[in-house]
């Protein structure tokens, strides 16, 4: 897929405001600093569609992007940063899930991961309630490229295993650096898949089995 065209429509902190729409929702999410705002650029090739900082946390809305004016992408507020008080976290935890479990636009939840660093029980834990929500869902690694080739697969296959003691079938995974470019291609052409299939029968995305 060739994205041609990127705008920024609209940032809620309400569900219920998010905009009225037929098209399909690709949200992403993940823990904060795991490069989100960076592969959003990435695979828009927009340098500052996505407002990206040194400090992580900075999403704080559900944030809708209109792509070639055929599906929207949706920037997530990102979960686990320590610095913000618990009323604020708290805050944050039920527009996450108001938007995961009652969008009905939402397509596909992209859960991003680091590459370079061990399992996490608050990412496994996020997975773990998203699949409970029976939502079709797929895992993002990124910053690949902070991985030596050689051990970048025993990396993903770490965090994969450990997902295998929840899913019957675990759910379709992606590997990307935004730095090199890598993996957006695959993501895109994902999407552009479902898309597609979309149109055919509009049941054709069937969820991941959860155990």
């Amino acid at each position: 897929m060739q994205i041609q065209n990127a705008q920024f429509v609209v940032s809620n902190a309400k569900v219920a405001q998010c905009p009225h729409h037929n098209l399909p929702e690709y949200a992403f999410i993940g823990r904060s600093n795991v490069g989100k705002s960076s592969l959003i650029n990435c695979l828009t090739q927009r340098k500052n569609l996505a407002k990206t900082s040194a400090t992580p946390g900075k999403t704080l809305l559900i944030n809708h992007f209109l792509i070639n004016d055929d599906w929207y992408l949706v920037d997530l507020p990102g979960y686990g940063y320590a610095k913000r008080s618990k009323t604020e976290q708290e805050k944050l935890r039920r527009m996450i899930h108001a938007y995961i479990s009652q969008r009905e636009e939402l397509t596909c939840l992209f859960v991003l991961i680091d590459a370079r660093i061990p399992p996490q029980q608050i990412d496994l834990e996020f997975i773990r309630q998203a699949g409970s929500l029976g939502l079709p869902l797929s895992i993002v690694f990124t910053k690949a490229d902070g991985v030596k080739r050689s051990q970048l697969p025993a990396h993903i296959n770490r965090f994969l295993q450990a997902l295998r003691a929840d899913w019957q079938e675990l759910p379709p995974h992606f590997v990307t650096s935004s730095a090199k470019t890598l993996g957006t291609e695959a993501l895109l052409d994902y999407i552009d898949h479902i898309n597609q299939s979309l149109r055919q029968a509009p049941s054709a995305a069937p969820a991941p089995s959860k155990s």
